[in-house]
């Protein structure tokens, strides 16, 4: 992928970040400088990942979840991400356009890659957001989604499926799109807390 290793990012992915993300040239070489500090070879491990993830985390555990983000953006499935591809995943999990963050969001959910969403893989996924939950938030949440096996049930009722059916992508997109609650549940909104993050690890 262009020039990863030296210290300067090419101009090719430069040019392709500052299009696809809202991030600045001078954002987007600030984080590859650190970047570089942080991984030398050019790419991040998902063991890296999970740490930065724990970082953003301290009162929580997002390990299951920074997993399967990982995943989700590890397209070429070599156990690790170069620099576009940690971009892309920051920006899209925190920011991104709607469109662009449910096809995401589909592959998220999607765990085995086949295609097709399972009530087990919405109970895995939001079993794993649970758990970046602080217990003392999650005392809080509404009675009918104050467990994972709730939250998971609240969402395939509304796609009005059966125990052992399938989502596709554009049926999960569709059905989301139109309704703000769903969107809502299928998500762990931490925009503030990568943003302020990502803040402090500017040089």
């Amino acid at each position: 992928m262009g020039n990863t290793k030296s210290g300067a990012l090419s101009k090719e992915i430069l040019d392709d970040l500052k299009l696809n993300t809202k991030y600045t040239e001078e954002e987007l070489c600030a984080w590859y400088a650190t970047f570089l500090k942080e991984c030398p070879t050019g790419r991040i491990t998902k063991e890296q990942f999970e740490g930065i993830y724990a970082s953003f985390f301290p009162d929580a555990d997002p390990t299951a979840y920074a997993r399967h983000v990982f995943r989700s953006f590890d397209t070429n499935a070599d156990g690790t991400l170069d620099f576009k591809e940690y971009i892309v995943a920051l920006h899209l999990t925190s920011s991104g356009k709607t469109l662009r963050k449910l096809e995401w969001a589909f592959a998220l959910y999607d765990v085995d890659g086949n295609g097709t969403i399972s009530k087990n893989e919405v109970q895995e996924i939001v079993r794993s957001i649970f758990n970046m939950i602080p217990v003392e938030d999650q005392k809080t949440l509404p009675e009918d989604e104050n467990t994972p096996e709730k939250r998971a049930d609240k969402i395939w009722n509304f796609f009005g499926k059966n125990e052992d059916d399938k989502i596709g992508e554009g049926e999960f997109i569709q059905g989301v799109m139109e309704n703000k609650d769903i969107l809502r549940l299928i998500q762990f909104d931490e925009p503030k807390k990568i943003q302020e993050k990502l803040k402090e690890k500017k040089p």
